[in-house]
Formats: structure tokens, sequence, C-alpha cells
């Protein structure tokens, strides 16, 4: 069986809580071996911590997202550095910059000071995002660029700083020869899939060969949804949201996407590169571990 890292996703989502044991199952089942589960707030880094203290598979990271950076409190920093104290195997994540109709640009550098790997969102927002790094990198720990949806010609650039491209279900919102022409663009040795589960769920011709979740209606929706639902992704249509997936006829609406779903996003990707799935199932798994091989990770316990 060909093995799999999901790069980035949020599996401490309140929407999914009650069936997050099952979901981890049924994934590791299928391939996934790894799940670098994201924070976006205080709120959600407890969360985080009990997942990755029950499930070797989970790693974690802790970061602001750019939505939720006005609401945090005046220890957050200190909160923030006392987690990685506590918590030697966890990278940063999510922060980021966001244009969208209710992101917010932020300074992240205090953030990325902790020396790991770094999971950035970056919506709409590429042009300012490569001085922002260039004024802090290069970055040696490497940063994933979540959901890379740039153009191919910023790609050299971002990787000059140490960037990493992890690509989800959302590249399907673009057009096929941009998506193509960007991922050629990106080096064998940075390429990654994710996918940011329980959001950006794939399109697929066959619905039937996708994983679903039924979203737990208990719970207010999480603020990562929030998030996702906050702007188009680079490239789509002002009036269109990122899971376009989501919003068709013949799925239901409450249906929340499954890290299993992360054989939908290789096949696609390996499709526009003309490579296997096995080949690119090998290249972006051994890009993710090693990434993810810091000081301290369960990658190399």
């Amino acid at each position: 069986m060909m093995k799999l890292f999901d790069s980035h996703c949020h599996l401490q989502d309140q929407r999914i809580s009650n069936v997050v044991p099952k979901l981890i199952t049924t994934a590791l089942d299928n391939g996934i071996v790894y799940f670098a589960v994201n924070g976006t707030s205080e709120k959600d880094w407890p969360k985080v911590k009990e997942m990755s203290d029950s499930y070797p598979c989970i790693l974690p990271s802790f970061g602001i997202h750019p939505l939720w950076v006005t609401k945090r409190t005046p220890s957050w920093f200190s909160t923030l550095k006392n987690y990685f104290k506590a918590n030697p195997c966890a990278a940063v994540g999510e922060i980021g910059l966001d244009k969208g109709t209710r992101g917010k640009k932020v300074d992240f550098a205090d953030q990325i000071e902790v020396f790991q790997p770094v999971s950035v969102h970056c919506v709409r927002a590429f042009g300012d995002l490569l001085p922002v790094m260039k004024s802090l990198g290069p970055f040696p720990a490497g940063v994933i660029l979540h959901s890379y949806l740039g153009s191919a010609e910023m790609v050299p650039e971002f990787a000059k700083l140490g960037a990493y491209f992890s690509f989800s279900g959302y590249l399907m919102s673009l057009k096929e020869s941009k998506a193509k022409k960007m991922l050629k663009s990106v080096p064998a040795d940075r390429i990654l899939l994710e996918t940011d589960a329980p959001d950006g769920l794939p399109k697929s011709d066959n619905l039937e060969s996708l994983f679903y979740i039924e979203k737990d209606s208990s719970h207010p929706e999480d603020h990562n949804a929030q998030v996702q639902n906050a702007a188009p992704v680079e490239g789509s249509s002002s009036d269109s949201t990122c899971c376009d997936a989501k919003n068709s006829s013949a799925v239901p609406n409450e249906t929340l996407n499954h890290p299993a779903n992360i054989k939908t996003v290789l096949a696609y990707v390996a499709s526009l590169l003309d490579v296997n799935q096995e080949e690119l199932a090998d290249i972006t798994y051994e890009n993710a571990s090693r990434l993810f091989s810091y000081e301290g990770s369960k990658l190399i316990l």
C-alpha cells in the first residue's frame, strides 16, 4: 500500500469531534501514515495537544490564523511559547496573510521565531507574502505554503527561501492549464499533499470514490470553517466559495472533507504532472518526512 502524509489538516475541528477516532482509523487503513494537525487560535491549541498526546500519527502545530489575530489575548505569545516548550514535537501553524473579505493582514514574525517548520495560509496575498518572507528568511527549517494557489512565476522565489508547496482539493478550483503550469514549476523535492480536512472537499466525477463526514450539528460552526468561507480561493470567481464540491447538488450540504480524500488529490496532481500515483506518493511522503524530522519530532523518536 502507498504511504501518504497529510501535510495540513484540522482534525481538532469541533464539527468532526464525534467521529475523530473512526475517521483516523479509516485514514490509516487507506495509507495515510501521518497528519499534520494545525491549530488556528488559543482556543483550539489544547485540543491539538490532546490529539497529539493520544495519537502517535498526529503531528501538532500551534499558531494563530490571520482571521483570529485581532482576538488573541494579551498573553498569547507567552502561551504559544509554553506550548512549544511543553511539546517539542510541534511545528508552527497555521499562520499567514489573508486579503479575503473577513481576513486580516498580519505581521507573523513572532510566530516564526520558534525555528520549526511553519505552515502558512495565504489567500490572495502572495504579492505581500513574498517580501515578508524575504525580510525574515531564508527558512532552513522550511515553510509550508499550504493549499498553494499562487502563480508558477513566484515558485522559484519562494523556493529559494525554503518554501515547500502543499496541494489540496482547492487546486481543482484553478483552470487546469494554470494548475498544470504551476505544478510543473515546483521542484520535485518541495512538493507536498494535504487535505485541509474537514474543509477542502475535492471535486470528483465519481462521487462514490470520495470519503465523506457528516457534520456534527451539536457544535456551532468551527472557526476554521469560518476561515475557509471568508474568501474565494485564488483564481476563482468572486461569487464562488472555496469548497465548490460541497455546493454540488449531488453532495449533501452538510458533508465535510475526510483526510482519506488525499488519495483523490494525489490522483489529480499526478495526472497533471504526468507521473504515476505511486511515484508521487513516494516523493511527497519523503518530502514531508524530511521536513517534519526536526529535533524533538515524533518522526525521529
